[in-house]
């Protein structure tokens, strides 16, 4: 290689790239792992094999790179393998980076013009019999769940007509029928969406079209039993500034937020829109219908917090904008007419958020996500934001009672991941990957869920640095049997 990686805080200290593919057999385990725990979490991690081309890119432009902790009786077994997309391809053959900036292939070198670009980095799921890399701006790519070998884009067998698919699916843990959407799904910045739902066979049943007020970051979305929920936040996409070599993403805090609403199993024709004053979001905790009210819960910001968007928009967030974050409930009557919906504060602000499986679309009482608390210490650079998280946290949602657990030492946490548990009445499992910046390596901490605040049961240590992930979710041995 010829060229050395840009020295800002996207290629640096944790978030320097690994360009690491790796098989580790059985890591040490410290504490007590419950040998009940049986299956593999799987994450996929951002991971660029090349400097950047044109000297400068985003943490989230990183080559996907899929891993896996498989634990099965007590043991943890690790693996780590390169996503060999078509831009890795490329770059590979010619032994350098041939992509401009994040999701802008006007920028690309010439030689690679009309080749996939997307890198497949952000969530891995199984449906249907299949390990599935996503990312939002192109289709899924296919994994061998065992070798995490690459099979190819998958587009369920060519009925996919929607361009992208989502970076969030939802499962009803009831019926195993996976709800998805895509957004850009007709090409670079155009309004329209795609809503689709595959049965617990892995056969797309259902794909709908509608289009958006304005192209907007959708990076998740929610669903109920009964309802399907579409945020649609200020951050915006244009086709002028991408030909002209400009940034996909802007924030545009002029512009409303908007919430569309439709019958889960109904028609997209049936969205109902819905209105809010500018604000940011990524990630929802969970979402269910309760007669007329549709109810979603979600980490509420007042920007994009990449750095990268807020340069690019000329924002310069301060104190204020910052106070503004806290984790609220969205309740829309769909009995009375208009566009306005209530809003309540749940708990400080905080981001990734995590529920047990079988809550997911009903009503629920126990959440989990990640906080920024500044008595545990100053922000630590890791990941595409800059400042990571130093706090992992257990709301009741019903009485907004908050446990909460952080190091003693200076670390950064990634997001959780919950494992059932097989025991009746016992509440689970959080596993994450704690970033020890002290010695510059990972560990994996295991925590029963209903005790946050008592700490890790188990530490699993790595002999290496692991750059942040962006998601992973947890398969029982069950399933990939």
């Amino acid at each position: 290689m010829t060229t050395k990686f840009p020295d800002t805080f996207d290629y640096a200290g944790f978030n320097a790239p690994m360009r690491t593919e790796c098989d580790i057999y059985d890591l040490i385990v410290e504490g007590n792992l419950p040998k009940e725990i049986s299956g593999t979490w799987y994450r996929t991690i951002p991971d660029p094999q090349y400097p950047p081309m044109l000297g400068h890119d985003t943490y989230l432009s990183g080559d996907g790179m899929i891993s896996a902790f498989k634990f099965e009786n007590g043991h943890v077994d690790f693996k780590m393998k390169y996503i060999m997309t078509d831009r890795l391809k490329a770059d590979r053959k010619a032994r350098r980076g041939l992509f401009g900036l994040y999701r802008n292939p006007y920028t690309d070198d010439p030689s690679v013009r009309g080749i996939n670009r997307c890198v497949n980095n952000t969530t891995p799921i199984f449906h249907g019999g299949k390990l599935l890399a996503l990312k939002e701006d192109g289709l899924a790519m296919e994994l061998d769940p065992e070798t995490l070998e690459t099979i190819g884009v998958f587009n369920y067998r060519g009925k996919l007509r929607s361009q992208t698919m989502t970076a969030h699916t939802r499962l009803d843990e009831d019926t195993q029928d996976l709800y998805f959407f895509g957004y850009e799904a007709s090409g670079l910045a155009t309004r329209d969406v795609s809503y689709c739902v595959a049965d617990k066979e892995g056969q797309l049943v259902k794909e709908e079209w509608f289009q958006v007020p304005y192209v907007s970051l959708m990076h998740d979305f929610a669903v109920s039993k009964e309802h399907a929920i579409f945020p649609v936040f200020p951050t915006t996409a244009n086709l002028d500034r991408l030909k002209a070599g400009g940034v996909h993403w802007v924030c545009e805090p002029n512009l409303d937020a908007y919430v569309g609403i439709m019958p889960r199993d109904g028609h997209t024709s049936d969205m109902r829109w819905f209105k809010h004053p500018a604000c940011s979001a990524f990630h929802f905790m969970n979402a269910y219908t309760e007669g007329k009210f549709v109810h979603l819960d979600f980490g509420i910001g007042k920007y994009a917090p990449f750095p990268f968007m807020q340069e690019a928009s000329h924002i310069h967030p301060t104190a204020e904008d910052f106070a503004y974050g806290r984790v609220v409930r969205w309740t829309f009557d769909m009995s009375k007419p208009g566009d306005k919906f209530e809003e309540y504060k749940l708990a400080p602000s905080g981001d990734f958020p995590r529920i047990a499986m079988k809550d997911h679309m009903k009503d629920y009482s126990i959440g989990y996500y990640e906080r920024f608390d500044p008595q545990a210490g100053p922000p630590l650079v890791a990941g595409p934001v800059g400042a990571g998280f130093n706090t992992l946290s257990r709301l009741e949602i019903k009485s907004g009672k908050l446990q909460s657990w952080h190091s003693n030492k200076p670390v950064t946490i990634q997001e959780e991941v919950h494992i059932p548990s097989r025991t009746p009445g016992h509440e689970g499992y959080l596993a994450l990957v704690a970033d020890l910046h002290e010695t510059q390596l990972s560990d994996v901490l295991v925590f029963e869920a209903e005790h946050v605040d008592k700490g890790p049961i188990a530490t699993i240590h790595l002999p290496l640095r692991l750059r942040n992930q962006v998601h992973g979710n947890w398969v029982t041995a069950e399933e990939l049997r």
